[in-house]
Parts: structure tokens; C-alpha cells; sequence
């Protein structure tokens, strides 16, 4: 088979080609003119941007500057204006630094014035909050006090108790010792009179009335005795330790005076007398010998 001079042969084919300039380079140049435009167009919006910018600056200063010497104008009006004034009033500059001297130290003097105020206020509060504090502790204490005599006085109203006198009328609270009596003082419903007497037959005077011990039995706790009041002999024969022994003083007849006696000894008693506060003061009865002299009563 032969071949035409003409037509070349594969190999010169090759060789053809690849002598010629390869196709990334054209590409490449390609995108660097394609980034140049972007780059030409972008510079050129942003310089126009940059010149609108700086011409409406430029319009700004200008109004600025005429607004400036506006204002420069009339500070020199108002500058002319004052040294007329000034000429006017007659005040001379030593005599304006004079009272602007004077106004600093009046200044000065008030400053100095505020000042010890603020702290003398301030001392005051601190007195006045340390006082509140220590009334408000001594408060806290009473109130403790109170809250602990509520409770003593409610426990020892459970050991108190109630019964009938002698005379069939139910007495008031009765005290046993004298604890319980130094609890009726502190509740302060009635008065109590404390008592101590020896067997005699000159009558002792206990609060209001005159009681004089006619007899003890110990062994039974028992005793005899008689009171003395309103120009009456009242007899109150073989009573019983812890007994409400009752009686009625003056003409008042809704509550009875009450004498209960604690312990029986050989030859005396010791226990108190109760009376209502509102009762008037009896007129001891004349006693059968001379009266020995008071004992002091104990009040609530």
C-alpha cells in the first residue's frame, strides 16, 4: 500500500502539534484579563463613591466655616458688649478679680460647712441605729421575759386549782407554798397578805384584819383561829391545812376575803390572806388585849 506525498504521516502529525503553543496558557491569560476588567470596574465605581464622598465633605466645611464665623461675630458682639458694660459699671479688673477671689472663698466656706454637716449627720445616724439597736435588744430580752413568764404562770396555773370555802363559796385560785403564792402576786388578781403568827391570845394584825391562833393540832394539820374586823368576832374553829377559810369584810358581799395557812406547827401557823382589790379597807374589831404591833403586808 502506498502512500500520498501529500498527506502526512502520523509521526509528523505529532510533531506538528506539539510544537505549537498548548491551550492552559491561553486559558490562563484568559482569567488574568477577565480579573483585570473586575479589578478596572471596581476601582473605578469606588473612586467615583470616594469623589461624591469628599464633594459633599467639602459642601459640609463650607457651611461649617460660615457657621463658624457667624458664631465668631457674635462673640465678638457680645465681647464689645461686655467691655461697654464693664466700662458702664465702672469695675475695674482687680476689682472683678476681687469678688471672683471672694465668691471662691465663700465657695470654699460652704464646702467646708457641707462637709461638717455630713459628718455631724452622719455621726447621729450612727447614735441614733446603735441606740434603736440596743433598745431593740433590750425589746427582744423584755419580750423574752414576757413570753417566759406566759409560760411559767400558764404551768403554774395547771398546779393551781379552785375549791370550796368554809362558807360553801368556791374560792379563788389557791396557792399550796409560796411559790405558788409568789405566781398569784404576779397574775395580780387579788391582794395576798403573808403570815406568820404564834399562838397568843393578843391577836396579830394581817393586812385589813386582826387574827389571833387559838389552837394547833400538827400531827392532823388543824388549827383555831379568830378574826378580828368590822366590829366583829369572827370564829373559824378546827380548819384544815390548805382550806379556804372565807369571810366577808364591810358591807360588800360578792366576794369573800380568804386565808389559807401553808403549814401547822406546834404553836404557830404560816400561810397568807387574800382580798379583792376592789374591796374597801375593813375596821379591825376591837381585839380582847392589846393588839401586838402590824405586820408589814406584801402587795403584788
Amino acid at each position: 500500500m502506498s502512500i500520498s506525498p501529500n498527506v502526512p504521516s502520523p509521526e509528523e502529525s505529532y510533531r506538528y502539534e506539539s510544537t505549537g503553543t498548548p491551550r492552559w496558557i491561553a486559558v490562563l491569560f484568559g482569567v488574568v484579563i477577565a480579573a483585570l476588567a473586575v479589578i478596572g470596574v471596581f476601582g473605578y465605581t469606588t473612586q467615583t463613591r470616594i469623589s461624591q464622598d469628599l464633594a459633599e465633605q467639602q459642601k459640609q466645611n463650607k457651611v461649617l466655616a460660615t457657621e463658624l464665623d457667624q458664631a465668631n461675630s457674635r462673640i465678638a458682639d457680645l465681647k464689645s458688649k461686655m467691655e461697654l458694660t464693664t466700662q458702664k459699671v465702672g469695675l475695674t479688673q482687680s476689682e472683678l478679680a476681687s469678688a471672683k477671689s471672694r465668691a471662691e472663698a465663700i465657695r470654699k466656706d460652704q464646702q467646708a460647712s457641707d462637709q461638717k454637716l455630713t459628718a455631724q449627720l452622719s455621726q447621729a445616724q450612727k447614735e441614733n441605729e446603735e441606740k434603736i439597736g440596743a433598745v431593740a435588744t433590750e425589746v427582744g430580752g423584755a419580750k423574752k421575759d414576757i413570753e417566759a413568764t406566759k409560760t411559767d404562770l400558764e404551768a403554774t396555773k395547771g398546779k393551781l386549782d379552785r375549791s370550796l370555802g368554809d362558807m360553801n363559796v368556791m374560792s379563788g385560785l389557791i396557792a399550796r407554798n409560796r411559790d405558788d403564792l409568789e405566781e398569784l402576786k404576779r397574775k395580780g388578781d387579788r391582794n395576798y397578805y403573808e403570815f406568820t403568827i404564834q399562838k397568843s391570845k393578843t391577836p396579830q394584825r394581817v393586812g385589813p384584819v386582826q387574827v389571833s391562833l387559838n389552837k394547833t393540832d400538827p400531827k392532823k394539820t388543824m388549827y383555831t383561829l379568830t378574826v378580828f374586823a368590822d366590829d366583829k368576832t369572827i370564829p373559824k374553829k378546827d380548819k384544815t391545812a390548805g382550806e379556804p377559810v372565807q369571810f366577808y369584810v364591810g358591807r360588800a358581799r360578792g366576794t369573800p376575803y380568804e386565808l389559807v395557812v401553808f403549814d401547822v406547827g406546834k404553836n404557830q401557823i404560816t400561810g397568807y390572806l387574800s382580798a379583792p382589790k376592789d374591796a374597801g379597807a375593813a375596821t379591825p374589831a376591837p381585839a380582847p388585849a392589846a393588839a401586838a404591833p402590824a405586820a408589814t403586808p406584801t402587795k403584788p
